[in-house]
């Protein structure tokens, strides 16, 4: 258990040090997203899924902004594969994306 302890402290403290603010907030996205689908599917599990296009929808949604925000994080940190992607650019993919999204799950809750 100590040695868990070590790893996590380590972890920790090099994210901390070597990740910038920007990408601590996509990461953040990412884990409001993802902890967010997560709470809507165990709801749907526990309580029903009566009206089921609206769980689709939120389901979709943030599993949707999860995926744009990992796309995002990767063209912002890869070095080498997406050289020519200006972070400006990646972010204007992103935000187009999302508005894409949201709107295809608004027209989908009816």
């Amino acid at each position: 258990m100590d040695a868990i302890k070590q790893v996590y402290d380590k972890v920790k403290s090099e994210y901390g040090k070597n990740i910038t603010n920007k990408l601590k907030m996509v990461d953040a996205l990412a884990v409001y997203a993802l902890v967010t689908a997560m709470v809507q599917l165990v709801y749907m599990i526990l309580v029903g899924n009566f009206p089921f296009n609206s769980f689709l929808s939120g389901f979709i949604c943030h599993i949707g902004i999860f995926a744009l925000a990992v796309c995002l994080r990767l063209q912002l940190t890869s070095k080498g594969e997406f050289d020519s992607v200006t972070p400006e650019k990646a972010f204007g993919d992103f935000a187009f994306c999302a508005l894409v999204l949201l709107f295809v799950v608004f027209s989908f809750l009816g």
